[in-house]
Formats: C-alpha cells, sequence, structure tokens
C-alpha cells in the first residue's frame, strides 16, 4: 500500500447533463452496467493501485451514494485504509455551497490535514478507464512535480473538446489551451506517437504535492481544476504531464453515457469487467442468478435476479432484478432494473402496473431508470425522431428515450 497519498474523488456536481438520472441521485451514484455506479470506477482504481485512503466530495442527492458506500466498502480494522463521504456544509467562516470542483477542494482542505499525506490524487466522478495509478505516483516523485496530469492521446478532430497540454521532452508543461476550436490553433502543441499526429488531453486526473495544493487555492478564489486552476499552476509551480495510453471516456452526458454502456455489451468490449488481476468492484447484494424461459439473448449483458420470459434481448444491458415479459423486444436499451422484488399478481390486485417490462412490449434505443412500471403492449421506440422532448415520465435527449425512475407507462402507451 502507497502510505502518503490521499485520494479525492470530486463528485459535487449537480450533474445536469445527465438528467434525469441525476434528479433523485447523486451523478456518482449513476447506475452503470447492469450492475454498478459510476464511483465504483475511480474507487476501483484506487483500491487496485494500492491506495486506500480515499475522500468523496459530494454535494446533490447524496443519499444513494452515501447508502451504496457504506454498503460497499469495508475494510479490515487494522488496514488503515477507509472510504468517506464529505458533502458540502457550512461553517462559521464558510457559508456558501461548493462553486466548483477546485472550490470543493478548497473548502474541504481542512479534512486533509494528516501529516503523513504529502500528496493528493484528483480524480473525477464521471469517467470510464482502468488506470494503475502507481504508475502515474511514481512518474510524479521521479520528476519531482509540484502537480502532474494524467493526459490521453487524442486525434486532431477531437481536440475541440478538450483542454489541450504543450509539453517540452522532459514532459514538464509549458502551455495549455482549453478547448480549441481546431488542431490549427494548437498545430504547435501536437506530438508524434507510433507514426501517427496526436495531442495530449487532460484526463481532469492530477497528483498534488499537498503544500502546493494549499498554495494554489489559498492563493486563488478560482472554482475548476482544469479550466483556471492548472493554466495558472504553469507558471508557477513544476507541472509535468503523464501520457495514459489506456482506454478512457468522460461519460457525464446522456449520449457518451448511453454509446460507453452498450459498448460494453460487444464482443471486444473496449474495457475487460472480466479481468481478475483488476477487478471492478461494487456492492455485492446475493441475489440469485439471471433465469431465462425460452428467451432469445443476443450480444447482451444480463444482470443477477432477472427473470426474462419467452422475450427477445439484442445489444443491451439489463440490470438487477430486471422483469422481461412474454413476447416483447429490448434493443439497443439499458435497463437499470430494479431496487426490490415485487409480485406481478399483488401489484396487479393493488391497480398498480407491475415493476418491469409487460409482455408485448417493444424498447428500441431508451434508458429505462429504475423500478419503471412498464404495461403490455408498450412501445418505446421514438418512431417519429424527435432529438428533444420531455413530457411526464420520461424526457428525450439527443434522440434518446429516458424514462424517469419509478414512471409508470400503463398498456398501450407508445412513445
Amino acid at each position: 500500500m502507497i502510505n502518503d497519498v490521499l485520494c479525492v474523488i470530486l463528485g459535487g456536481g449537480r450533474g445536469s447533463r445527465l438528467y434525469p438520472l441525476t434528479k433523485d441521485r447523486a451523478k456518482p451514484a449513476v447506475p452503470l452496467f447492469g450492475k454498478y455506479r459510476l464511483i465504483d470506477i475511480p474507487i476501483s482504481n484506487c483500491l487496485n493501485s494500492g491506495l486506500n485512503m480515499i475522500k468523496v466530495l459530494t454535494q446533490f442527492n447524496s443519499e444513494s451514494l452515501n447508502k451504496h458506500i457504506s454498503r460497499t466498502y469495508k475494510f479490515e480494522p487494522f488496514s488503515h485504509g477507509f472510504i468517506e463521504i464529505i458533502a458540502a456544509d457550512q461553517s462559521m467562516d464558510q457559508t456558501d455551497w461548493f462553486q466548483g470542483p477546485a472550490d470543493a477542494v478548497r473548502k474541504t482542505l481542512r479534512h486533509f490535514d494528516n501529516p503523513k499525506i504529502r500528496n493528493i490524487c484528483i480524480l473525477s466522478g464521471d469517467q470510464l478507464y482502468k488506470m494503475d495509478l502507481r504508475k502515474f505516483y511514481e512518474f510524479h516523485i521521479q520528476k519531482k512535480a509540484e502537480v502532474s496530469v494524467a493526459c490521453n492521446l487524442i486525434d486532431p478532430s477531437e481536440v475541440s473538446s478538450f483542454g489541450i497540454m504543450g509539453v517540452d521532452e522532459a514532459s514538464r508543461v509549458r502551455e495549455f489551451v482549453e478547448k480549441p476550436s481546431d488542431a490549427g490553433l494548437v498545430k504547435h502543441l501536437a506530438v508524434n506517437r507510433h507514426g501517427r499526429e496526436k495531442y495530449l488531453c487532460s484526463m481532469g486526473i492530477y497528483f498534488f504535492n499537498k503544500d502546493a495544493l494549499h498554495e494554489l487555492l489559498s492563493s486563488s478564489r478560482k472554482a475548476d481544476f482544469g479550466k483556471e486552476i492548472i493554466p495558472e499552476a504553469i507558471g508557477e509551480k513544476q507541472v509535468y504531464a503523464y501520457e495514459f495510453e489506456g482506454y478512457w471516456r468522460d461519460i457525464g452526458t446522456i449520449p457518451s453515457y448511453f454509446k460507453e454502456n452498450l459498448l460494453l455489451a460487444q464482443p471486444q468490449a473496449p474495457l475487460d469487467l472480466f479481468d481478475e488481476e483488476w477487478p471492478l468492484y461494487t456492492r455485492s447484494r446475493s441475489l440469485p442468478p439471471a433465469k431465462y424461459i425460452n428467451a432469445r439473448i443476443q450480444q447482451s449483458i444480463v444482470s443477477d435476479g432477472s427473470i426474462i420470459e419467452e422475450a427477445t434481448v439484442k445489444n443491451s444491458i439489463i440490470g438487477l432484478r430486471s422483469k422481461v415479459g412474454r413476447n416483447t423486444l429490448v434493443e439497443d436499451s439499458i435497463i437499470m432494473g430494479a431496487d426490490y422484488y415485487e409480485a406481478a399478481d399483488a401489484a396487479v390486485a393493488k391497480g398498480l402496473v407491475p415493476i418491469g417490462i409487460g409482455e408485448g412490449s417493444v424498447v428500441r434505443h431508451a434508458i429505462l431508470d429504475k423500478n419503471a412500471r412498464i404495461g403490455r403492449n408498450v412501445r418505446i421506440t421514438n418512431d417519429k425522431k424527435i432529438r428533444e422532448h420531455e413530457a411526464p415520465g420520461y424526457l428525450i435527449r439527443d434522440g434518446i428515450v429516458i424514462v424517469c425512475k419509478n414512471a409508470v407507462f400503463p398498456d398501450g402507451t407508445a412513445i
């Protein structure tokens, strides 16, 4: 274990880009891959890297995140490891809420005062990747850096979406350009990798010398690391860029979240969940295995406790405790499942649509949040190809239908 590093995971934003999935939960608590949560990605990277002192900063709808972390991550009493949530609060000195990621860290610095901690690793709560943070840490120490920025290699066509770093031969950052409109503006920052022109973009993952972090945040009221703190630090501190060539994606928007989830169902998924050497940790629920009754499953992931009865599932993610009725088609969709089991007969007796997807229904190119009640012969297909729309119980974002948590669609409903 590495004993002088505190990991700080940023999860305090409203998560408005993931709305309505963040309507009733913190962004890091959004379900992922059928059985995980977004927060499991950075926590698993930390734990697999031998970093077990972790604090999660949050502000909005933190109840479900609190429950998930407290029920999932338990350490041996003498391991010295911990995972703690620090929610935004008010004090005699500070009466406003977090104004951004850097401001969140600034307002919680008093919680990082353990003298044994000499370096702080800042991580995002809405990214998808596997990264050995030990190598990043070793780079940071070897360079005697005050700030180290993890960078991913991107193509020229992608530069407008990221902050681009310019480095010298020693990997020291000399220039930073935030989301240039085209590659021509940062042509001088291009690097050659494997015979191809690439650019180094900031991943929003940082190692800070603790003293340097204190100095940077105390001398400024700026609220964002990528746009403000890091560019200012380049002229004041020893800032280095660590190249990470592995798979990395920001999944903080509905389109990216939808796309990257479904990519995991592909035969050659970009992220390997079947790697025993680098497990993705989450809560153990002791659910029964999934049950199929004359069902047809094609290129999909089906989570524990699900029952699929004489239905067809194609290129989809089926979450925990999902129920899919007979003669139903689920295609290119994410079904988040349910938080609890409900007997269908009992629901009908109460005049309720049972939790799950009723028989004869079609769900295509959609996200169904947890505990959705989809009746019989319902069509969620967006046949009119509407790009943006909002209605009771559902929204359409970038052509993707998102059924809200606990929404009820009676028999015969069509979207």
